[in-house]
């Protein structure tokens, strides 16, 4: 039996869903509500693992950047504001 703590906030929002439920449903509602937990745990922990793998089989270099130039014009500005005019 379900005998939620109504000081929390969890308890009470999972009794709020709970009280919804037609009567005579509420327990294949929880043992479906607990299944696919369960399976929703799995698959994360499943795309996890997958993901370090794979992340594991690619080379490890830096990204390379494109350097970018600085136009002149810029480069006049900066040298006249340190007085090389």
């Amino acid at each position: 039996m379900f005998r939620p703590n109504l000081r929390n906030e969890d308890h009470r929002r999972a009794w709020a869903i709970l009280q919804t439920v037609p009567e005579g449903q509420k327990s294949a509602f929880l043992v479906q509500a607990i299944l696919e937990s369960k399976r929703t745990n799995v698959l994360e922990a499943t795309l996890r693992q997958v993901l370090r793998e794979e992340l594991k089989a690619l080379p490890s270099r830096p990204a390379i950047q494109k350097e970018e130039t600085i136009p002149e014009q810029m480069m006049g500005f900066l040298g006249s504001l340190m007085g090389d005019e």
